[in-house]
């Protein structure tokens, strides 16, 4: 798929939010480019809704400036038509139907594709006729999973709505979501806590932490900043001598490090002193990167 030049469709400079005595958002910076799958990651409370709120002109921002489509998002028709916000808690009407949701869906998504939210339906074997106050949890996430992905917004956010879903039906998810991106691309924002599932999915990664935006990185760039060492506990720590640890494990005589930051000279001797060199996971580094942050703030 041939990519079209940057073109930042979002824009946050100084971005902040407070509440009372309380700063969900903290001087953030940012772009959004058209067409690529972010993840926004961090851990529960870390400011990740809030800042969709805001970039969905749910919320103002208490200073800073944010563009979303050149203009500020907050009352904007213009922007907001443009924008699908699907959240794990989404409300509808206590007397609406399945049926209901999807029949309303073009009133707000002027490129709806009702064949596409069909054959959603079919996927996740929802029932069209039940109300939506008397649906299970895994299908009320289903409805929101449909409602975004068929809405084929410019920029579309999924704020964690598949947690409800079972594992089968995740994957569902994100093999639809991979394969309608491949034919319609738009700009798609993944909220989640689940970072090795979705992994694969991401192009671009952001993570906050405490309303800090800790990383914003290239997701092939990121994963290849650190490497996965095992072998002999003895090997290992003599190799190690002062690198950057970021993970260790370790049973008996083996163990298991991750370090940032190898060289090609360096990988290579490793893997002559007998170390078994892999990938690194996205939650692994997430993980490491939350932790330092932590020591900043304390």
């Amino acid at each position: 798929m041939t990519r079209a030049e940057p073109d930042p469709i979002v824009r946050a400079t100084g971005l902040t939010r407070r509440f009372g005595d309380v700063t969900a958002i903290d001087d953030v910076a940012f772009e959004l480019q058209r067409d690529r799958i972010y993840g926004l990651l961090g851990r529960n409370g870390a400011g990740k809704t809030t800042l969709m709120h805001l970039l969905t002109g749910q919320d103002f921002p208490t200073a800073g400036e944010l563009e979303v489509f050149g203009h500020a998002p907050a009352e904007n028709a213009g922007v907001l038509q443009q924008l699908c916000f699907i959240k794990e808690s989404q409300r509808y009407p206590d007397d609406f139907k399945v049926k209901h949701v999807l029949r309303s869906a073009p009133w707000f998504f002027e490129n709806w594709d009702a064949e596409f939210a069909a054959r959603l339906v079919d996927d996740f074997e929802l029932p069209m006729t039940r109300r939506i106050k008397k649906l299970s949890r895994g299908q009320l996430s289903a409805v929101g999973v449909i409602v975004g992905l068929a809405s084929r917004a410019p920029l579309t956010f999924f704020d964690e709505p598949y947690l409800g879903l079972d594992a089968v039906a995740r994957q569902t998810f994100y093999d639809r979501l991979l394969a309608d991106f491949a034919e319609h691309p738009r700009t798609i924002v993944l909220s989640s806590h689940l970072i090795d599932e979705v992994a694969n999915l991401l192009e671009h990664v952001l993570v906050i932490d405490r309303g800090r935006m800790i990383l914003d990185e290239d997701a092939e760039e990121l994963r290849e900043s650190a490497t996965t060492l095992v072998g002999p506990r003895q090997k290992i720590d003599a190799f190690l001598g002062s690198r950057e640890v970021l993970h260790r494990d370790g049973i008996g005589g083996l163990a298991s490090v991750t370090v940032a930051g190898l060289r090609p000279d360096e990988r290579a001797a490793a893997s002559a002193a007998g170390l078994e060199l892999g990938p690194v996971s996205l939650q692994q580094l997430v993980v490491h990167l939350t932790r330092t942050s932590e020591k900043e703030f304390a």
